[in-house]
């Protein structure tokens, strides 16, 4: 075969599996990045109760079978067009299922869910908390897998005789979906990589494996965990009786804020991205320094490709921002759709006075503080919607300020730009009222599906798709830039008022 006839007879595309909070999709890019297709479905939203957040992780994967055959049947492709698969997924959300089976124990226990606040409060009481941190990078809480693995141990019954037996396996969705789309019960790779793996408070960050006095902590057997692999290698391919059709190789694996950090090409320590969901999560390139973080943010793998040395990072975690405007929308009627947020926000210059404090869920990064609750502050008869709405939007911009003030103090660096993605992105307002509160420029790429072109970068590496982060850097493209109009002064008195406001939401919860 001439070179010629080789270059047409390969593949032309990658592939990501983008398996987030409140949906999941497959999507499409070529060699430039660029978007070729999609197929996107929501799945439910379970509240059993305050303070719980489940998802059916059965359903996660039916939806991940229909999202995979919708997008290849729209662009006209197979899996012979798909080089490799990226997988990206909603982290620490935890499924516990049975290996023999395939069956789920439980729904899964979203990464949102408190109800193992307790447990945390206990491993700190217990003086493990210094260990955790050390070890794991993180301090316990409720937001990370560990916990909520013991809790299903200890609350689910039969769980633990089965983990024991090495029949009861835990995952995040990317295991969860790995493990089925190689087979499930018929050989199927239990497999994670170093970065959801890092979210679990059982990893230790040096060496990159489980650790068992972390283990020991919180009462979990190794027998359950994945294998830990790096976020860009073949980890094995797909089934000729799965989604697919036949076989592609399975090549990259991230949690979705690192593989957005990849999407956005930060690949050189300083370089901070903010993604803008169901909450926000921002990440800065701390090479491959493990940064400890004296100003509550999150130590954290950025990603791993291959054999090379793990990159490390600086996250700060916020629990609601996208969903804030979710709840304006669903529960108080205020907007029948999102994107009337700047619309209804733009129609006033101010808040007006009024303070919202999205805290529904307690406050995460720099704070955490699971005692706090939402708070609106600062209401009077003058205040409208609209003034709530804008609200809504400082609120998602301020909680992003405070774990930028975080960063800056933790790694000794100056923020000259702030590389953003997400759906909010897609508000021209609230970018700006981001860039003014930053007094920082504030840039959004031409692709904005960071997380899935990131999943995809990853897989495409592993199998020579591109050839080095060199080449993903070039295709990275400015779509639009914001730029600070808010003087000092006035930069300093909103962040004081907001300030004033998150102080009211504390110890809301005994």
């Amino acid at each position: 075969m001439t070179d010629a006839e080789a270059a047409r007879d390969a593949p032309r595309y990658v592939g990501a599996i983008d398996q987030g909070t409140t949906s999941t999709r497959f999507m499409v890019f070529d060699h430039d990045g660029a978007e070729v297709g999609r197929h996107q479905l929501e799945h439910d939203q379970i509240l059993p109760r305050a303070g719980w957040v489940e998802h059916d992780a059965t359903q996660i994967w039916d939806r991940t079978r229909e999202v995979v055959a919708g997008a290849l049947a729209s662009t006209g492709l197979t899996h012979a067009d798909l080089a490799a698969v990226g997988v990206t997924n909603q982290r620490e959300t935890t499924v516990v299922w049975d290996r023999r089976t395939g069956q789920p124990y439980l729904n899964a226990i979203v990464w949102q869910d408190t109800r193992t606040a307790d447990i945390a409060a206990q491993v700190t009481a217990d003086g493990h908390a210094d260990l955790v941190c050390d070890r794991s990078g993180l301090p316990p809480a409720a937001y990370f897998s560990g916990g909520k693995i013991r809790w299903v141990l200890e609350n689910v019954e039969g769980v633990r005789e089965d983990a024991e037996a090495g029949h009861a396996v835990f995952g995040t969705t990317d295991t969860w979906l790995l493990w089925w789309l190689t087979g499930g019960p018929d050989g199927g790779i239990h497999v994670t990589d170093v970065t959801n793996a890092s979210r679990t408070m059982l990893m230790d960050l040096r060496t990159l494996d489980w650790d068992d006095d972390l283990l020991e902590v919180f009462g979990v057997p190794r027998l359950m965990l994945p294998e830990i692999r790096s976020s860009s290698e073949v980890y094995g391919h797909t089934r000729a009786d799965g989604p697919f059709g036949g076989e592609v190789a399975l090549a990259g694996d991230l949690g979705d804020q690192h593989a957005a950090l990849v999407g956005q090409v930060c690949f050189e320590p300083g370089q901070v991205k903010n993604t803008y969901g169901t909450g926000n999560f921002l990440v800065l390139n701390t090479g491959t320094e493990i940064v400890r973080s004296q100003h509550g943010l999150l130590t954290t793998v950025a990603y791993r490709f291959g054999d090379a040395p793990a990159v490390y990072a600086l996250e700060g975690s916020i629990a609601v921002t996208g969903s804030a405007v979710q709840w304006l929308r669903d529960q108080l009627g205020v907007i029948t759709d999102a994107a009337e947020t700047e619309t209804l926000a733009a129609s006033v210059e101010d808040t007006g006075g009024v303070c919202f404090v999205p805290a529904f869920s307690g406050l995460f990064a720099p704070h955490w503080r699971p005692d706090a609750r939402g708070a609106i502050v600062g209401l009077s008869r003058f205040n409208t919607t609209a003034h709530l709405a804008r609200a809504a939007l400082e609120a998602i911009c301020y909680q992003s300020k405070d774990v930028v003030d975080a960063m800056v103090a933790d790694a000794c660096i100056d923020l000259r730009v702030l590389r953003v993605d997400g759906g909010v992105t897609a508000n021209d307002l609230c970018m700006q009222i981001q860039a003014d509160v930053l007094g920082a420029p504030v840039s959004r790429p031409v692709v904005p599906e960071t997380t899935a072109l990131g999943a995809a970068y990853a897989a495409g590496l592993a199998v020579g798709y591109w050839n080095d982060t060199d080449e993903l850097v070039s295709n990275w493209r400015e779509s639009k830039q914001w730029t600070p109009e808010w003087d000092d002064a006035q930069r300093e008195a909103g962040h004081r008022q907001w300030t004033k406001a998150v102080q009211r939401t504390l110890d809301w919860v005994e």
